[in-house]
């Protein structure tokens, strides 16, 4: 989501909010700090570290890095693979990140058309990305929305189905800039998830008190590809929309919650969902305000990241907590240990002075 001021859960242009011009502040100097011992966001989480050391002093093939939206590890290249959000005139790509707890760009490539012109910021928005067992990878972009199959090389082989209902009006009911923000795949590669940032407009209530987001389920067909599956139905908090999603297991899946709100700063809270594969089928629903909580799948708090130790962090907004950003990448790290699990999260600066690009290490038990 290219953004940096909103009201609470809505977008508004770059360094505007509420019709004010905002100032655009220095930002200090990139650094990494540890968490002091004890320092708990919740009983289920710790905050291990941060770093910005990416935030407005990194080049990779002669491009600044920046507007990182999304981040999966990629087995094959032992790194972490990042989107770039809307890029403007520039080709969109991907950016790659060593592992450490002070991340480096190593690397980027160029995301292609089939036929080799490149993607740019007028015609791609990349928001979500997973890499397919076959070291494909899969990237959401929210201006339709699509779901392409790039390949190593960055060139486009495909495409997964996104149902008519799911286009940004007036072809369909989901609203611009809020449609396929995030995207996963099971460990096992048999199931992909693509969560839609904000609700359809068939699925509003009357009063506006909920949000409840439509899930699309895609299941490997067994010849390397995906067709889709199922839907179902996830309520955010109020005034939230989903940032990104993540699976950490097998059916299991972790949900960032993200809202703004303009002088206070940001939203961030974790959610795990356990036995997605059995959460009821909401395809055939007109209208998700209409159904039982029951049929929605249920969501247990991890963390939220506003009662989190700031680690000495500093922030260029105000912010509940300075530890905060624009978080909207997350990740969980390879090697995890029954239900203990290392986080890494990213933030979203969209090249914007008042915001950063920030890496945080968290340490968490899962259900």
């Amino acid at each position: 989501m290219k953004v940096a001021y909103t009201l609470r859960g809505r977008l508004m242009g770059p360094a505007v909010a509420a019709g004010v011009l905002v100032p655009l502040l220095a930002v200090p100097a990139a650094h990494a700090a540890a968490a002091p011992s004890g320092g708990n966001c919740s009983p289920q989480a710790e905050a291990v570290s941060y770093s910005d050391s990416l935030d407005k002093t990194t080049t990779a093939d002669g491009v600044a890095v920046g507007g990182l939206s999304a981040i999966a590890y990629d087995r094959f290249s032992r790194s972490y693979a990042t989107v770039v959000d809307r890029s403007g005139t520039q080709p969109a790509r991907l950016v790659f990140l060593s592992t450490g707890r002070t991340p480096r760009a190593t690397a980027t490539t160029l995301l292609k058309r089939a036929d080799g012109t490149a993607y740019d910021g007028t015609n791609f928005d990349g928001e979500g990305l997973a890499v397919l067992p076959n070291g494909n990878f899969l990237i959401s972009s929210e201006a339709e929305p699509s779901i392409r199959i790039f390949g190593r090389d960055g060139v486009q082989r495909g495409e997964l189905p996104v149902p008519d209902r799911f286009r940004v009006a007036p072809t369909g009911e989901a609203v611009e800039n809020a449609t396929l923000e995030s995207l996963t795949i099971s460990p096992d590669g048999k199931y992909v998830y693509a969560a839609m940032e904000g609700s359809l407009a068939g699925d509003a209530p009357a009063d506006g008190t909920v949000a409840r987001h439509r899930v699309l389920v895609y299941r490997n067909d067994g010849r390397g590809g995906y067709r889709l599956a199922r839907q179902f139905g996830y309520q955010a908090d109020r005034g939230n929309r989903i940032a990104e999603v993540t699976a950490y297991g097998d059916g299991r899946l972790l949900f960032l919650e993200a809202a703004f709100t303009s002088g206070v700063g940001n939203t961030v809270r974790l959610y795990a969902v356990s036995g997605v594969n059995r959460a009821p089928d909401v395809s055939a629903v007109p209208n998700l305000s209409t159904v039982s909580y029951r049929n929605l799948a249920g969501k247990q708090p991890v963390a939220d990241l506003a009662n989190c130790p700031t680690l000495g962090a500093t922030s260029p907004q105000p912010q509940l907590n300075p530890l905060l950003d624009n978080f909207e990448g997350l990740a969980v790290e390879p090697g995890a240990h029954g239900a203990r699990h290392r986080l890494r999260l990213i933030s979203d600066d969209n090249f914007n002075a008042n915001q950063k690009t920030r890496v945080l290490l968290m340490d968490t038990r899962l259900p």
